[in-house]
């Protein structure tokens, strides 16, 4: 993996460690939360999708 996808996959795990405590969600804290980490896991994604395409080829 080279550093751009060890660097995703910090953040990714970062913002997953940063998961609001279930007793602690509000409406508008858990949307913040969970904006930050969909937007996060789909860049991952797109780049192990970018990542596999040019293995296959």
């Amino acid at each position: 993996m080279d550093d751009k996808g060890k660097e995703l996959l910090r953040h990714l795990i970062s913002e997953l460690e940063g998961a609001p405590y279930p007793h602690l969600l509000d409406n508008e804290l858990y949307s913040i939360w969970y904006n930050h980490v969909q937007e996060t896991a789909h860049e991952a994604l797109e780049y192990l999708n970018s990542f596999q395409e040019t293995e296959h080829e």
